[in-house]
């Protein structure tokens, strides 16, 4: 048990440099990007939006636990929690730049299907966490 807890805490101190770097990126970036191309960008078209944040996702690299400080940002920037949820979701599950790799052990064929099917996915889930949103 010992040893788990020492291996826990070993982990988590590893992801501070990854945390405190990703805050100081965004810091970075949202001094030097102003609010209005974020919003520019993220017009108030839902189905663009969707498709914008699960681009943007799939194609990113990064640690899953960073995002959510990422999309923390994006919901105080005024982007659509539609766009973040998508952008959230590709990320973790979509992964272009793992695709080689993963054709090497997967296979080709189900490596492109499945980024294909978690694009998608990420979207309707968006579009899914949007409405039950607006009822509640």
């Amino acid at each position: 048990m010992k040893q788990i807890l020492l291996k826990t805490l070993k982990s988590i101190a590893n992801s501070f440099p990854l945390i405190i770097g990703m805050m100081l990126l965004v810091s970075l970036i949202s001094s030097i990007i102003p609010n209005s191309f974020y919003l520019k960008l993220f017009q108030n078209n839902i189905f663009i939006n969707s498709f914008l944040g699960a681009f943007f996702g799939s194609i990113s690299i990064g640690n899953p636990a960073i995002s959510y400080v990422l999309g923390g940002e994006f919901l105080a920037k005024g982007i659509s929690i539609i766009t973040v949820t998508a952008f959230l979701i590709s990320w973790v599950t979509v992964g272009i730049a793992q695709i080689p790799m993963e054709s090497i052990y997967l296979g080709k064929r189900f490596a492109i299907f499945r980024n294909i099917s978690a694009f998608i996915l990420s979207i309707l889930s968006a579009f899914l966490i949007y409405l039950l949103l607006n009822i509640i």
